[in-house]
């Protein structure tokens, strides 16, 4: 069965069931436990706690619609970070797609059997055995389940401890239970989640309404239905691998094929390359992509021009059939638009790869200090270093690597504070920072100003953008956000109208407090990086801008009089940056 017929089998097995088809969920995820979505259950996370009726709750998958139903299936985007290092064998990949049917208490154990069942005898599936959780001090064995098995005819039931067998939460807390697993050649292809507890602060608590969370890995379901040996073997890689071609070792095919995908889709939900978080995932994937297309080619003889122009073709056809074979399911996979960012980031590291591998290769041994040292002033990630030079870093872990980095990032952080350590400061919350009362004032005023900014650059630019930093003195503000290209004067001229517009209108400025996760459902916008309490702040002005928030803020937008961008500029690819000033009190 090709791939495209099995994802339309799964979807159309459970319509007929009365599940309402849920589109993906974008990898940047609004869970802020987690970097990157990895697992299909992550979107109705707030349905399983009850925090969210499906019937009567908008979801951003359905464009704002309830999802009319308590049972829903998807196939949805994934990513594993930690697979990274693992990619070149025959079994881990970066990106994956899970398939999955969920209950927020509309049935439980027996239907999620037999459903799971039915649908591997439909597309002729054959069991090896399953899986179920053997019990523990927090929670008993799980008697029913096998028992259900057993009524279907499946003898071969084995009992498995909690890290096999006990699934949950994604990040420190979230909705959590046992599970049979179902085992094809070997495999374990798909989980059966039976969510009844709620983890919080390390506690179980049982869930008031239980739910049910399955995940189906799909390039492991393609292998048993294709009868290959390994994912790269299906038809979801084999025209990647044909493409990519002779010249690579099995191995170097595998990486290439697997992290020009997973770029691909992240380029597509909108992350950008950059040294922070999801962005630094992505930069590693391009940039290992690329070292390993720049070596093979040198060590072909290859000029350094002839190599920098074959890179778009190369890619570019690989991204075509990327479009190609996924487009028709998910949206956003524009070839020539994936090939544009891969480009802006492949231009900006060739500048400097070809002097970090001449002092790669001078260095006799490697510490992880001079690994990150590498990383700093050439932009070569680990991956990339350990591609060039394995035998350098045998004693290297990424572990270490990271440390190193975050060592930097801790030195760069007392750096900045230090500029301000002589002045005597009375406000500095590390985004607003000021000396004396008045300026607390003006620091004020230009902070709700910051929240302007953002819903106006939401509302001209696309609700793409997102904040990425801010930094507020008494002189200036300074917003960061994301957005991949410079704005028009056009573009510019109509944020500072709008601002003004709104400034002009003399708003009044609300504030409310509410637990987070119900600030969160509102809609109210968030800092991602941010870790916020309990108990949170939403700032509200007027109806244009909502935004959870420690203040402090002015009370009307009056207070402003002005607002003027004085500069505009990049922070890295895909993050701009304005500064701006207002006009008010003590200017």
């Amino acid at each position: 069965m090709k791939a495209q017929d099995i994802r339309l089998s799964f979807l159309k097995f459970f319509e007929k069931r009365g599940h309402t088809i849920v589109p993906s969920s974008s990898l940047l995820s609004d869970d802020p436990s987690v970097l990157l979505t990895t697992a299909g259950m992550q979107q109705f996370k707030p349905y399983y706690s009850q925090k969210a009726d499906p019937m009567t709750s908008p979801h951003p998958s359905l464009s704002g619609k309830p999802l009319g139903s308590y049972s829903v299936a998807s196939i949805q985007k994934s990513f594993r970070t930690t697979d990274i290092d693992e990619v070149g064998d025959a079994t881990h990949l970066t990106f994956f797609e899970m398939l999955g049917n969920f209950s927020f208490g509309g049935y439980f154990k027996e239907q999620a059997i037999t459903l799971a069942h039915e649908y591997f005898q439909e597309i002729g599936v054959e069991l090896d055995f399953v899986t179920v959780f053997a019990g523990d001090d927090e929670a008993p064995k799980d008697t029913e389940s096998e028992a259900l098995w057993k009524q279907r005819g499946v003898q071969d039931v084995r009992h498995y401890d909690r890290d096999d067998n006990f699934w949950g939460p994604t990040g420190e807390e979230g909705p959590c239970g046992p599970c049979t697993e179902l085992y094809v050649n070997g495999v374990e292809v798909w989980n059966l989640v039976f969510n009844e507890y709620y983890k919080k602060d390390g506690k179980y608590e049982p869930l008031k309404v239980r739910g049910v969370d399955t995940g189906m890995g799909f390039e492991r379901l393609a292998i048993a239905l294709q009868g290959a040996s390994s994912v790269f073997e299906t038809d979801l890689f084999q025209p990647l691998m044909r493409k990519i071609g002779d010249g690579f070792t099995e191995e170097q095919k595998r990486i290439l094929a697997d992290h020009s995908r997973a770029s691909a889709f992240l380029l597509s939900d909108g992350v950008r390359p950059a040294n922070k978080e999801a962005g630094y995932i992505l930069r590693r994937l391009i940039r290992r992509a690329l070292v390993l297309y720049y070596l093979k080619h040198k060590q072909e003889g290859a000029n350094e021009s002839a190599i920098r122009t074959s890179i778009p073709e190369f890619f570019g056809a690989l991204f075509a059939i990327i479009e190609k074979e996924y487009g028709f399911f998910y949206t956003g996979l524009s070839a020539s638009r994936i090939q544009e960012e891969f480009m802006k980031e492949a231009e900006a590291f060739l500048k400097t790869l070809s002097a970090g591998v001449r002092q790669l290769r001078k260095m006799d041994t490697m510490t992880a200090k001079d690994a990150f040292s590498l990383y700093e002033r050439f932009g070569l990630p680990y991956e990339v270093i350990r591609e060039i030079a394995p035998e350098k870093v045998q004693s290297i872990s990424y572990e270490d690597f990271q440390k190193e980095q975050e060592k930097h990032r801790e030195a760069s952080k007392r750096g900045a504070e230090a500029k301000f350590g002589g002045h005597g400061l009375v406000l500095n919350t590390g985004e607003l920072k000021a000396r004396t009362q008045e300026e607390v004032a003006q620091v004020t005023q230009l902070h709700t100003a910051t929240h302007l900014l953002q819903a106006v650059l939401r509302s001209v630019l696309g609700s793409t953008v997102k904040q990425a930093g801010s930094d507020i003195t008494a002189e200036r503000l300074r917003f960061d956000f994301s957005f991949d290209r410079r704005l028009t004067d056009e573009e510019v001229q109509q944020v500072e109208a709008l601002v003004n517009e709104y400034i002009e209108s003399d708003m009044s400025v609300r504030c409310e407090e509410m637990p987070y996760e119900e600030a969160v459902k509102s809609g109210a916008l968030y800092f991602e990086k941010e870790t916020y309490p309990q108990a949170v702040k939403v700032y509200s002005i007027g109806e244009v801008s909502q935004e959870l928030c420690g203040g402090p803020h002015i009370q009307h937008t009056g207070e402003l009089k002005g607002f003027r961008i004085v500069k505009q500029e990049s922070v890295s690819a895909g993050v701009r940056r304005i500064r701006a000033v207002v006009d008010g009190v003590a200017q």
